[in-house]
């Protein structure tokens, strides 16, 4: 069932507010999230300091936290942020990364899941399989086989933890506690030939997230103008180095005409 989401209102209200979203990310990809982010219209900052990290989500609209690089003393100063995040009623998302593949992984992000509140917790499904608690294989940072409906295992982590859950792969399924949900069917299979997409992609959820209160309906939206822009740089490029430059030139020249034409988001009810 198609939806009434509007992707292009949203990007043009962060484009039009600017919204300073805080990333607490990891090393590997800090320099793209910052990129992708301002791409878009957002402003990205980065800071990891237990000594300012209450401060600066003062003056933010938006919380990102990436555990791709995670030490536990991250892990304790990301709650120190997210604490404050929610005695400000910022949104806070949360990206999973490669949860599964290790315990530290695993029992941190359940540690920040209960810990504070989070708005949105994206991840593949190897990672958010993980996290609902089915059979998931995850290598690394890469999502291998889960065993079950991949809708169902996000809408349980949704219900579950009382988030909006958000599982990305060839078909996005972004679930809210109360049973319904969207599909997100834009992308391309080039966006896998280059690191960082799925830490970029959290970042655009936060700064789509900063501008709509609607978390399940930001989080579509956001992954839906994100996965446009994959669509449209897969068209020129000949490999990981053009389609990377293209796709940040994409995500900042997107107009109203071309994401409401290209935007394939429907809705579901479990």
């Amino acid at each position: 069932m198609k939806t009434e989401v509007d992707v292009f209102s949203m990007a043009e209200k962060i484009r039009e507010t600017k919204p300073l979203v805080h990333h607490m990310t990891n090393w590997v990809t800090i320099y793209d999230c910052a990129n992708i982010t301002r791409a878009i219209g957002a402003l990205p900052v980065m800071a990891h300091a237990p000594e300012e990290v209450e401060e600066m989500v003062g003056i933010s609209s938006a919380l990102v936290l990436n555990i791709g690089t995670l030490t536990p003393e991250l892990i304790e100063t990301m709650k120190i942020a997210g604490k404050a995040a929610n005695k400000k009623g910022i949104p806070i998302v949360l990206d999973a990364v490669g949860v599964g593949a290790t315990s530290l992984r695993t029992k941190s992000a359940l540690e920040l899941l209960e810990e504070i509140s989070i708005s949105v917790v994206k991840g593949n499904r190897g990672e958010i399989g993980t996290l609902s608690g089915a059979k998931a294989e995850v290598r690394g940072v890469e999502a291998g086989k889960v065993e079950g409906s991949l809708q169902e295992i996000t809408m349980k982590l949704a219900r579950e933890k009382d988030c909006v859950a958000a599982m990305t792969g060839k078909e996005d399924f972004v679930a809210r506690p109360d049973g319904k949900g969207f599909v997100v069917k834009n992308g391309h299979e080039k966006m896998g030939s280059i690191v960082g997409t799925g830490c970029m992609s959290a970042s655009v959820i936060g700064s789509f997230c900063a501008v709509e209160k609607d978390y399940a309906k930001a989080a579509a939206a956001g992954l839906s103008y994100f996965e446009i822009a994959g669509e449209l740089a897969a068209r020129e490029s000949k490999g990981p180095g053009t389609y990377k430059q293209a796709f940040y030139d994409e995500i900042y020249n997107l107009d109203k005409a071309t994401v409401d034409r290209m935007q394939k988001v429907e809705e579901f009810t479990v």
